[in-house]
């Protein structure tokens, strides 16, 4: 299992779905090509369960942080908090522009398995931070899984967005909003701050702003040092992680896929700018894999 040593100690792991990772020094790599249609953006829950069983066969018991690719593929981060299961009880930290928590009524897919996550027993609660999406605001309530935010196992945390129907339903303690994003940081840092809980740390991607580094997503308003500051005021506390929200290009041949993914108005990826968008994302991997190293340094030092 993964643990505060086995962080510090062990090789970014790279779960290689989309070949969206450029060359990753030190990196371990894991193919999983023959997994990226069935699984991304969404599945059923007997192919995420036959994944499980891959994961149990083919991921070392111990590894640093995990690279997923696209943020297609971030509800693999529901795997991989399940595999902490001899942990004490955590809280997981999701830096994300949306809120992962809508109903999807055919299984699990990126958009939804915070729920899956905030269920499991080991986990205390589950924070996510930097949501600019209009996926909590009046329009989409009737979308988010609303037991976990009134169970209080769930937090968000968003800048720019009006979050006042929260409050006619009762569920005020569940969103913490604020008008700008270094209020957000300051306000989450004294938060989680208030006790020395260990602490899974999952990003995508997309929380950043579009210049800092392009996804396949829409985009929030974070800078660089935004989650610097965020995974800094986290140190002593990491027993996992994760990374998402990388860019590739994929053509789903599943039509309830195709359908599914217009939905929910991917932008188009310009392929003349794949392989500079891909070069952008290496960059800033690599800064934060060092920002989660110091982090999970301070842990082990204890």
């Amino acid at each position: 299992m993964l643990g505060s040593n086995n962080m510090l100690t062990n090789r970014p792991l790279i779960l290689d779905f989309d070949g969206a990772l450029r060359d990753l020094s030190g990196a371990e790599v894991l193919p999983f090509a023959d997994w990226q249609e069935v699984v991304r953006f969404g599945c059923g829950l007997g192919t995420w369960r036959k994944l499980r069983q891959e994961f149990a066969d083919r991921l070392p018991a111990s590894h640093g942080t995990v690279l997923l690719g696209s943020g297609d593929f971030h509800h693999l981060t529901h795997l991989l908090v399940e595999r902490l299961s001899r942990e004490p009880r955590f809280d997981v930290v999701v830096c994300d522009n949306h809120p992962d928590n809508m109903r999807f009524p055919f299984g699990i897919h990126c958009g939804s398995w915070v729920r899956h996550v905030a269920a499991l027993p080991q986990v205390r609660r589950v924070h996510v931070v930097g949501i600019t999406s209009a996926d909590i605001g009046w329009r989409h309530a009737w979308e988010n899984h609303l037991w976990s935010l009134y169970a209080g196992k769930l937090r968000y945390w968003s800048v720019g967005v009006d979050t006042g129907w929260a409050r006619l339903l009762g569920l005020a303690a569940g969103f913490s909003s604020h008008a700008d994003k270094t209020a957000l940081v300051d306000a989450f840092i004294e938060a989680i701050s208030a006790d020395d809980t260990p602490v899974y740390l999952s990003i995508d991607k997309d929380v950043l702003a579009s210049h800092v580094a392009r996804t396949n997503w829409d985009q929030g308003c974070f800078d660089l040092p935004d989650l610097q500051r965020l995974i800094e005021g986290l140190s002593g506390r990491l027993i996992g992680s994760d990374i998402t929200g990388d860019v590739s290009i994929h053509r789903y041949r599943t039509w309830w896929k195709r359908w599914l993914s217009a939905l929910d108005a991917q932008p188009a990826i310009d392929e003349a700018e794949l392989s500079r968008w891909q070069a952008q994302q290496g960059e800033v991997n690599i800064q934060l894999l060092a920002w989660i190293a110091a982090a999970t340094g301070d842990r082990a030092s204890r």
